[in-house]
């Protein structure tokens, strides 16, 4: 019998368009023996081969004599069990006794780096690999076959054949510790995180403009001076009385701990690549060594986001300080790959520094562009004196690509295209769709990330076979990476939020054949990926997997409320009595119609078992009228994120009562679509105000040119009907708002043109913002609209 692993499909699209709630439903009819085991990401093939055995405590694990790459997979398979299942197997070299039941790792499977052969039977199981990697694969899906239930004990594996390589040699994961701190035991849970997915590359972003955070011994005010920083926008909010001055946040990794996470990392088939920005994103090294400068140097490490303006000079003097730097990272990453950014440099400095200028007419370069070329080039020629490869993001192609680089795209998949048509290796990144500082659900259902949405579905439904490319090309294309930037993750828990679960959908694109990608089977699967994530100790983000609840006044004192859930995962159950449901909760089939005021809490079940805590939302006449700033449109996306600032409080990253504005920081105009207008004669608003923080080339002049001029000095919101020009049809001043560092609520007449729906658009009247902090930037956290006689409860924020 074959198990229902997915079928060959010359049209892929067409697979992954099925949705997760019909596969689901499917799974749960289906008689349980046909359905495969969950194992993510999917193996090119599985096959049943009839009985199983049981793993207990007398199975032991084998390993051919003197063989460390096949320790190293067994030591992995039994501390993750001992840990998964309570379970701790043996390890022992040569051959098992005749007739006894265990694990064995043979040298002798299928071709191929990381390719391996799994077949288990009443006898045991064997794993059969060239090359340790692929040991270690096996070892992985071992572990993945007995996690299915996520129960304690012993565990029954089915009699299978398990023939699989993966797809892409580059299987990346880019971690960005520049812009935020993180610890060593967050670093070494995302490693075993990688590890259970099959991924083989952890980029570590470790120097940007807001911090250098890896100790180099020759040159120590990269740490003590670059690895620490003002919290963004709190310059001039956030003093420790102790000091009179800014709290500083930041820190940085000994060479001892840099070389604990490696070897953390190679002991799970993970090669750790570190990325050294430049010529751009060297803020935080221009402050601890201003020569190095190109024009004058900063003050010191970034406080804002943003892409800043800080470039390395071009003179030796500065070429040498990199080098002795890379010299060290290179005594620390045995990796094969030095990353070195390359990207975002913008080229005001070079343009007006009369060394760099001069510099390049002795070289005879036409163009800053070229200049960098030249600079990339340069320390190529180094990396590959040193037995090294240079790679870079995508703006290495400009001016000309460095001859045996290897070039990462993240401007779409353009940089990936060009490159490999030159004959370059090329890796995809693309912005913002393997992005995963984005938000996963849409900013109504949580408020979490930039404004983008990259769910669950969307990664998964990511090509990366690019179809301008031939089939030759396409080898050039050795991988695929998803990024997590953190200018907006200040800590561990939001880091896994936002890791967690969408990992599983980029592991399963990154190693399983085209043919077999399967969305439906990857639904069926997910609930016992998430079990293992829980094994691991980590936290996944569960608003994806949470119904969410919309209502619509039907009449005075009825609503109607429709339940989504945003990946469609499970059935909803509901309750209308304030109650938490349960399995045996009314089933969700189509829109509700409930008396006001209604408490509607929804949670997604599987099998019986909720997917995650149950949410829940309450209606009434007025929440029907109000909208945060999360369920407004806004009127353009360029930086669209939810704030507020990363502001430390009491020792901490932020206040867990600080309100989330959802804004586009360089356009703050919202929208509020099909609003009712009909008896409204009264609005009410929700108000704030942050530093502004944000800086990439001339957008705050952008931003200042766009806002309204005001009329008091304190300045105000306008609200307009049907368009954003024109009269407002309400005023609200700022000043009662403005010594407020909270959410502070206004209220104004408002005199509608006409009853019924409407779009309303709210601005902000201001005086030009500025990033000193001196002129704050005002954003809108939510809008109410008040019909006559309505008594409302003004401290009430709209529901989540």
């Amino acid at each position: 019998m074959t198990f229902k692993v997915p079928e060959a499909s010359p049209v892929r699209a067409a697979a992954i368009g099925l949705s997760l709630t019909a596969a689901l439903a499917a799974a749960l009819t289906a008689p349980a023996a046909s359905a495969a085991p969950a194992v993510t990401p999917a193996p090119a093939s599985m096959v049943e081969t009839g009985a199983g055995f049981t793993v207990d405590g007398e199975v032991a694990v084998y390993v051919p004599a003197g063989d460390a790459e096949a320790r190293r997979a067994a030591v992995f398979l039994t501390d993750a069990l001992a840990r998964a299942r309570g379970l701790r197997l043996a390890v022992h070299e040569g051959a098992p006794e005749p007739g006894r039941k265990a694990i064995v790792l043979r040298r002798d499977g299928p071709a191929g780096d990381e390719a391996y052969r799994l077949e288990t039977g009443p006898g045991g199981a064997t794993i059969s690999a060239a090359k340790g990697a692929g040991l270690f694969y096996g070892a992985v899906t071992v572990w993945q076959l007995l996690t299915q239930d996520g129960d304690q004990g012993p565990a029954v594996v089915p009699g299978l054949r398990v023939e699989d390589a993966p797809r892409f040699s580059w299987r990346g994961v880019m971690l960005d510790s520049a812009r935020h701190y993180q610890s060593p035991a967050l670093i070494r849970s995302l490693i075993d995180a990688m590890a259970a997915e099959k991924f083989n590359v952890l980029q570590w972003h470790l120097t940007d403009d807001q911090g250098w955070r890896i100790e180099i011994k020759k040159y120590p005010r990269l740490t003590e001076v670059g690895a620490w920083r003002v919290p963004a926008g709190a310059a001039h909010g956030d003093i420790d009385p102790k000091t009179g001055k800014p709290r500083m946040v930041g820190g940085f990794y000994t060479q001892d701990e840099v070389r604990e996470v490696v070897a953390y990392a190679a002991a799970r088939n993970i090669t750790v690549v570190p990325e050294i920005g430049m010529p751009g994103h060297a803020q935080a090294a221009l402050a601890a060594y201003p020569r190095l400068s190109a024009g004058p140097a900063p003050a010191g490490p970034g406080a804002d986001w943003g892409v800043m303006p800080y470039l390395y000079n071009v003179d030796d003097g500065t070429f040498g300080f990199l080098e002795d730097v890379l010299t060290e990272v290179m005594a620390l990453f045995p990796s094969r790959y030095v990353h070195v950014g390359g990207d975002e440099a913008l080229k005001t400095r070079w343009k007006t520094d009369p060394a760099v200028q001069a510099r390049m007419r002795a070289l005879g370069i036409k163009d800053e562009n070229a200049m960098q070329s030249w600079f990339i080039q340069r320390m190529e020629h180094f990396l590959e004196a040193h037995g090294r490869r240079l790679i870079g993001w995508d703006e290495i192609l400009d001016g000309g690509v460095a001859a045996n680089a290897t070039v990462m795209s993240w401007r779409g998949i353009d940089g990936a295209v060009a490159a490999a048509k030159a004959g370059h290796d090329a890796i995809l990144s693309p912005s913002p769709t393997l992005y995963l500082n984005y938000r996963q659900v849409p900013p109504e259902v949580e408020a979490l990330g930039r404004g983008d949405v990259v769910s669950l579905q969307s990664l998964y439904r990511f090509n990366p076979a690019p179809a301008a490319l031939g089939p030759e090309e396409r080898k050039h294309v050795i991988g695929v990476q998803t990024n997590l930037w953190t200018e907006y993750v200040p800590d561990a828990a939001v880091a896994q939020r936002m890791l967690f679960p969408r990992l599983a959908a980029v592991a399963e694109v990154a190693w399983t054949p085209a043919e077999r990608m399967d969305w439906s089977d990857f639904g069926r699967r997910l609930p016992v990926e998430l079990g293992r994530y829980r094994t691991l100790g980590l936290s996944y983000d569960q608003a994806a997997l949470q119904p969410y609840a919309e209502g619509r006044e039907v009449a005075p004192d009825r609503v109607r409320v429709t339940l989504t859930t945003p990946v469609g995962l499970g059935e909803i159950r509901y309750t209308l009595d304030g109650r938490a449901p349960t399995a045996t909760s009314p089933l969700y089939a189509g829109p509700v119609e409930t008396a006001l005021p209604a408490t509607v809490r929804a949670a997604a079940f599987v099998d019986g078992r909720a997917l995650a805590p149950d949410r829940e939302r309450r209606f009434d006449r007025v929440s029907l009228r109000r909208r945060s700033s999360h369920e407004l449109k806004l009127c353009s996306d360029k930086v669209a994120i939810s704030l507020p600032d990363d502001a430390a409080r009491d020792g901490g990253h932020g206040r867990a009562d600080r309100a989330s504005f959802q804004a586009d920081i360089l356009n703050p105009c919202w929208i509020y679509e099909g609003a009712d207008l009909s008896g409204v004669r009264e609005i009410e608003v929700g108000v704030g105000q942050i530093p502004y923080n944000f800086q990439v080339g001339d957008d705050l002049k952008s931003l200042n040119d766009r806002l309204r001029r005001p009329r008091t000095p304190e300045g105000e919101l306008e609200v307009r009907q049907d368009g954003c020009d024109g009269e407002p049809i309400a005023v609200l001043p700022l000043k009662p708002a403005a010594a407020s560092a909270g959410v502070t609520r206004l209220s104004a007449r408002i005199s509608p043109r006409g009853d019924g729906a409407h779009s309303l658009c709210f601005t902000f009247a201001q005086r030009p913002v500025s990033p000193e902090g001196d002129q704050p930037l005002w954003l809108l956290d939510w809008v109410g609209l008040k019909p006559p006689a309505l008594a409302v409860d003004a401290g009430r924020k709209p529901a989540a």
